[in-house]
């Protein structure tokens, strides 16, 4: 069985005053989010869909789902926690009580990132199938620079071995929970992504090629983006604002 956890608790702090999380903006005439739950719905290999959205946005989010996908669409959703770790935990412990077994493939993918492939998909599932863990990438453009103080340059590694981490992440469920229930309270303290709780614990984690317009949307500007992606003129933030709490019922 292979599941997709779409994580939506964000609220959109860098993305100014709207009003609301910005996964429910409306961008070429629905939400982010419907957008992001379209591309792992219609995939075949893909059996179940699940969003984990902050506890007061269920049921909202539900509305939205069924407003803009077919009657019986089988999209779940259901609260997640109080920070990322924690809803990925919600969401292997979704597994766990729904589907029997426990040779599951977890694909895990942030709401705000509407423009993944169904190659890119396809090829988390053959990674996480093949090696346990995977990773979704693209090779860094520009030269990284690391700063252990923020003021001076503390290294500057070669770029050719620098990638810029994406989403999707897919793990086989088994091994996750397993490393997950390893962490000690300092582990978890410096966790940044669930592919890092694999670094930590020395496991192996495959890298799947991603795609420069598979972007996250977080400013405004990415909004901008995201409309010139869907070739379309992008509305004014008020529009914006106005547009997600009427899809909301706000």
């Amino acid at each position: 069985m292979t599941i997709a956890a779409i994580l939506a608790g964000g609220i959109g702090s860098r993305m100014g005053n709207l009003g609301t999380p910005k996964q429910y903006l409306v961008v070429g005439g629905k939400p982010i989010l419907v957008h992001t739950v379209e591309k792992f719905w219609v995939h075949p290999e893909v059996d179940h869909v699940v969003v984990l959205t902050p506890a007061a946005w269920v049921g909202r989010t539900d509305d939205i789902l069924r407003k803009f996908l077919p009657k019986n669409h089988g999209v779940a959703v259901i609260a997640g926690g109080d920070s990322r770790n924690n809803t990925l935990r919600c969401a292997l412990a979704y597994v766990k009580e729904n589907f029997e077994g426990d040779d599951h493939v977890l694909i895990t993918h942030d709401a705000v990132r509407p423009f993944v492939t169904h190659r890119i998909i396809t090829d988390n599932i053959a990674a996480a199938l093949k090696y346990g863990a995977c990773d979704t990438v693209i090779p860094a453009v520009d030269t990284i620079v690391r700063s252990d103080d923020g003021e001076m340059i503390s290294d500057i590694p070669p770029r050719k071995s620098m990638y810029q981490g994406q989403t999707p992440q897919s793990f086989r469920c088994a091994e996750l929970a397993l490393l997950m229930d390893s962490l000690t309270k300092e582990e978890e303290a410096v966790l940044t992504d669930a592919c890092k709780i694999f670094a930590l614990k020395n496991a192996a984690v495959a890298l799947v090629r991603g795609e420069v317009h598979n972007i996250k949307i977080t400013y405004p500007h990415d909004l901008k983006v995201a409309h010139a992606l869907l070739g379309l003129e992008a509305p004014s933030n008020d529009a914006l604002a106005d547009e997600a709490l009427s899809e909301a019922g706000g």
